[in-house]
């Protein structure tokens, strides 16, 4: 028997609709609970939210900005954020694509984190992953000066895909370069999905792209942590 879905909130609701942040923007969003210009986070595709939690409380300094296309998770989260007492969050129930282009100013946000979107592996429906070049070059543009962009895959031709597109986004740099994706990456949070993948041995790919502007700054904090995925 499956349990019946709990609609009520236990505190602050912290959902939006496309309306509400194209009205008055992220910063008069976040500004109503929390004062000053922040760092800004975006996760797509949170799914049971481990990952944006865990996230948003190891550095409550920071506003998150999570979007999912379900209902049903979103507002499980909603729940979840709000049970936590997390004033740093916030969801939209959207379409990425729709959302991503819409609703944030060029240079908006400091990192973008994709984790596991669903890889359609049949080949007629390939057009509907999440990762394409006009999202990517959305992403780009929203991306700050440092800003990153984080993508996540646990299927093998999807992560072919990924490469190729991320690695053709001219306004992108491969932040783990000469490999194109990590097997693991030392420090990041990891979900119970992800747990349950490493133990049937399912292959684990990382990618981490960040403005092309820093290809002259000091490398990456996490140069020396790097391991070979092949």
């Amino acid at each position: 028997m499956s349990r019946s879905l709990k609609y009520e909130i236990p505190g602050v609701d912290p959902r939006l609709s496309l309306a509400d942040v194209a009205a008055i923007g992220w910063e008069e969003i976040f500004a109503k609970t929390r004062a000053g210009r922040r760092k800004r986070v975006l996760e797509i595709g949170f799914g049971r939210g481990e990952f944006l939690l865990a996230m948003a409380e190891r550095s409550p300094e920071v506003d998150f900005v999570g979007i999912e296309i379900s209902f049903k998770r979103t507002l499980k989260m909603a729940r979840k954020v709000a049970r936590a007492k997390l004033d740093n969050v916030r969801l939209l129930e959207a379409r990425a694509e729709v959302a991503l282009k819409q609703l944030f100013l060029p240079g908006e946000l400091s990192e973008i984190w994709v984790n596991f979107s669903d890889p359609w592996p049949k080949a007629r429906h390939a057009h509907r992953r999440l990762i394409q070049p006009d999202l990517v070059f959305d992403a780009a543009l929203a991306l700050n000066e440092g800003g990153a962009l984080y993508v996540a895959t646990d299927d093998v031709r999807y992560a072919h895909r990924i490469d190729q597109v991320l690695s053709a986004e001219h306004a992108l740099v491969n932040h783990y370069a000469p490999w194109p994706y990590l097997v693991s990456v030392p420090g990041r949070f990891t979900t119970g999905y992800e747990q349950q993948w490493r133990a049937v041995g399912r292959p684990l790919h990382f990618f981490a792209y960040t403005t092309r502007s820093l290809t002259n700054s000091a490398p990456p904090d996490d140069a020396a942590l790097r391991e070979d995925p092949r």
